[in-house]
């Protein structure tokens, strides 16, 4: 079966996506079929998987499958963009609506018109922002800031999440209407893991891609090579696979890939060696632990019972801190793999993280300024004259 793709993959940086997806296993071919079926129609769609499962070519696919495929595709990243700027992003704004606004702008909501709209990571937006694209979602038309007068809109949404949006609705992170008119259809990626037919084709296709983009004859992988690419966990799906090839390519000598060519990620290593080594906590230097979760789950439960007849103050908000920190040094501090594991968004666990002291203030707040900045630049019209702003037309 064919690789589906961007146009023109190269003109992608290889860390931000998944830049292809193919249906050769069995179980990519039944959601192949469901997209084929729901795609014709205008319903809302949520797309659900890991980071690097390929959930924007999807939206790509569904796009292109549709009877809106000769208007415009825009994607954008909710995650990117901070608080206070987003809701401009998404509805537009009128001139002198905030500092900075020295024009008005249309919003992404107006810019997809008569096409389809990509939010990824929707799980970051933040409530006062669910508020108004539910608004949005039910009267099909926009106010942008600083103006009364509502814009008629003809867009499909399809969203896009990693994180699980019935936990975060059960935390009170997301709006439970929201979640519902969101989860029309439901299109769940599996992680490259559990399909392992997709493996052999997404192989050759970044062989064949980055030989052709390097200048290089193809080269061959040896047996031991492939069975290790089918062997890897791949935490990071097809994003790891592109970046495992391309590197492989760059290295390799005589034209053959061998296994010492193969650069893996230790992020699915690390983390079993120290469950293995470290000795357990209040063990006294013992090293034993338990043998399943239900085992852990007893332990677990016994463990808020002492804190009980210990008569802990505060107790949830104890437990609750005890579990970000025991994960944050799980993650080798490493922010988004925090975010996975707890399967929260980056944003509520940045901030909780700063909150608890664990980062430093300023850290908590790169990501936000930067989303602002390219925000401020987008407005005063550069960024979208550049082809630079987060909009991506198909």
């Amino acid at each position: 079966m064919a690789v589906f793709s961007f146009a023109d993959p190269s003109s992608h940086a290889i860390t931000i996506r998944a830049k292809a997806l193919t249906f050769d296993d069995p179980k990519s071919r039944v959601l192949l079929e469901r997209v084929q079926l729901v795609a014709p129609s205008d319903a809302t769609v949520l797309v659900t998987g890991e980071s690097g499962t390929g959930k924007e070519l999807i939206a790509r696919l569904v796009h292109s499958l549709s009877e809106r495929r000769d208007g415009p595709f825009v994607a954008i990243n909710c995650g990117a963009f901070s608080e206070t700027l987003i809701e401009s992003e998404l509805f537009g704004h009128e001139r002198g609506a905030f500092t900075g606004a020295v024009a008005s702008q249309p919003g992404w909501f107006e810019s997809a018109n008569r096409g389809t709209l990509f939010l990824d990571e929707v799980g970051d937006l933040p409530l006062a922002a669910q508020v108004k694209l539910l608004r949005v979602l039910q009267e099909r038309e926009v106010v942008p800031v600083g103006s009364r007068k509502p814009v008629k809109i003809d867009v499909r949404l399809v969203a896009a999440t990693n994180v699980n949006l019935e936990a975060a609705v059960r935390a009170g992170n997301f709006r439970e209407d929201l979640y519902y008119r969101l989860n029309v259809v439901k299109l769940s990626l599996l992680p490259l893991r559990e399909r392992p037919g997709d493996i052999a084709p997404l192989i050759d296709h970044f062989l064949e891609s980055y030989s052709k983009r390097l200048r290089n004859a193809r080269p061959t992988l040896t047996a031991a090579a492939l069975t290790r690419l089918h062997e890897h966990s791949w935490p990071g799906n097809i994003r790891e696979l592109e970046n495992v090839i391309h590197h492989a390519v760059l290295v390799s000598s005589g034209g053959v890939i061998d296994v010492a060519d193969l650069h893996f990620s230790a992020l699915a290593l690390a983390a079993p060696l120290e469950r293995e080594t470290a000795p357990a906590h209040g063990s006294g230097g013992r090293t034993e632990r338990p043998s399943d979760i239900a085992e852990a789950s007893a332990a677990l439960r016994a463990a808020v019972v002492d804190l009980l007849d210990l008569g802990t103050p505060q107790l949830w908000q104890h437990i609750e801190e005890a579990v970000y920190r025991s994960v944050f040094e799980y993650s080798e501090h490493n922010q988004l793999r925090t975010s996975r594991l707890l399967d929260l968004s980056r944003n509520i666990v940045r901030a909780r993280l700063a909150q608890l002291g664990l980062l430093k203030l300023r850290d908590a707040g790169d990501v936000a300024d930067a989303g602002e900045s390219g925000a401020l630049h987008r407005a005063s019209g550069e960024e979208r004259d550049a082809g630079q702003s987060g909009r991506r037309q198909a």
